[in-house]
């Protein structure tokens, strides 16, 4: 998937950028369902 990554420097300047979003492995699948890597953890720290 290709996203736009807006930099906003020090001095307010700003740059945009494309960039790949990957997913290589069995654990990013789950994060990305979970909606992100710490609601991963905090659904796992709530299962037990």
């Amino acid at each position: 998937m290709n996203l736009t990554l807006r930099i906003t420097r020090d001095n307010g300047a700003q740059e945009q950028i494309q960039v790949l979003c990957r997913i290589d492995t069995l654990n990013e699948v789950e994060y990305f369902k979970a909606g992100g890597i710490l609601h991963y953890v905090l659904r796992q720290l709530i299962a037990g």
